[in-house]
């Protein structure tokens, strides 16, 4: 049993390393999309500083609180395996 562990902790890293860049494409693909399709009523101008002062702050309800918290949980399994890339070079 323990002439095997050694063995056991290189595949598992070995598949992780292969793994890993295919998490991060994938989740970064998701993570522009995500980002891309929520939708906020500031315009291109309030970016830059312009914009409306007497803006309504709204709640997110439906189909935008869910694609908000999608955003966000990609966004953390993103920088999780980024950081992880980062322990295990190849």
């Amino acid at each position: 049993m323990h002439i095997l562990a050694p063995y056991a902790t290189i595949v598992g890293m070995g598949i992780m390393q292969s793994l890993l860049p295919w998490i991060q494409i994938t989740t970064s693909c998701i993570l522009i999309l995500s980002i891309l399709l929520q939708q906020t009523g500031a315009s291109a101008g309030s970016a830059f500083g312009g914009g409306e002062a007497s803006s309504i702050h709204t709640t997110r309800r439906g189909f935008e609180k869910v694609l908000f918290v999608t955003t966000m949980v990609v966004a953390i399994i993103f920088v999780v395996s980024t950081i992880l890339t980062l322990v295990f070079p190849k």
